[in-house]
């Protein structure tokens, strides 16, 4: 199984602050979920005691929106949210 990212999600990843570890990561041992349009969400919490945007967290949580063509998955878009 191979876990493709496409340069929109590169592009959302930068904005929201995840990394392309933390995506694969998502989607290879993450919480599976359906989502719309016959889609599949991914998601994992990660230890992230840093600063963001300027204020202080303990974790991270990237959720990763993708679709699975043949045997791998593509992952469209990725969001993050930190607490």
């Amino acid at each position: 199984m191979a876990i493709r990212i496409h340069p929109h999600a590169r592009d959302r990843m930068k904005e929201r602050g995840s990394l392309d570890t933390e995506v694969v990561a998502a989607v290879a041992q993450g919480e599976q979920f359906p989502v719309q349009f016959g889609r599949t969400g991914f998601r994992r919490n990660f230890p992230f005691p840093h600063e963001w945007r300027g204020q202080r967290y303990r974790m991270k949580q990237v959720e990763a929106y993708a679709i699975q063509e043949d045997m791998d998955w593509h992952v469209i878009t990725v969001v993050t949210r930190y607490f």
